[in-house]
């Protein structure tokens, strides 16, 4: 059995944990009420598991997380949280966070996770990447093609047109064709701003399609 740490600062859901690993008999070898807590002993002991709690004083799951990554730990983290959020899902992954559970289902998903887990897969609750798929990119985004979601997402950054032929190798008389383009399939004003004020409220789906 992997050698496991868990972290949580709310005694219950703490002790629930710990004691249904133990039940299945895994090897718990540590548990700690806080951030601080969690990374001392991640240190001393260098668990092959740590399940963090992302909302801990002192530091938070994430912040456990990557200073084991700054200081080459080889623990996996697996976090649990009831935050459904796309802002911790990007950490999270840019970090490389083994695990991702939603606390509603943690009893019921932590074993498969552990198992990923130790096959070196990562493992995101189900709930979460179906909550997260809902922020669907809206439907006239995807009329466009990849160049016009560039063209977009570069607008977005301010980019004159010149600058944005320099990055997609064409002309700027052919930026302009596909700002033509871009106005046509998403019905937008004539006015030269109307291809960046749209733009700007999009950002967040130009920058997953580009």
């Amino acid at each position: 059995m992997p050698t496991i740490l868990i972290a949580d600062d709310h005694p219950l859901i703490l002790k629930g944990l710990k004691d249904f690993l133990l039940e299945k008999e895994y090897n718990v070898i540590a548990s700690a009420k806080n951030g601080k807590e969690a990374f001392t002993l991640i240190k001393a002991h260098q668990p092959e598991i740590a399940i963090l709690d992302i909302q801990m004083p002192y530091l938070t799951g994430l912040q456990v997380a990557k200073k084991c990554k700054e200081e080459g730990l080889t623990t996996k983290i697996i976090i649990i949280t009831f935050e459904k959020s796309e802002a911790i899902y990007k950490e999270a992954k840019a970090l490389g966070i083994y695990g991702y559970i939603l606390k509603e289902f943690a009893i019921e998903e932590v074993e498969h996770c552990i198992a990923n887990v130790l096959q070196e897969k990562s493992y995101f609750s189900p709930e979460l990447i179906e909550y997260l798929e809902i922020k669907q990119t809206p439907d006239e985004l995807k009329s466009l093609t990849v160049t016009e979601m560039k063209v977009l997402q570069l607008t977005a950054e301010n980019m004159t047109a010149k600058e944005i032929g320099a990055i997609i190798g064409c002309s700027n008389r052919t930026v302009e064709k596909h700002k033509s383009h871009i106005r046509s399939k998403l019905k937008l004003s004539s006015n030269s701003n109307s291809i960046a004020i749209y733009a700007k409220g999009q950002e967040e789906f130009l920058s997953k399609y580009t």
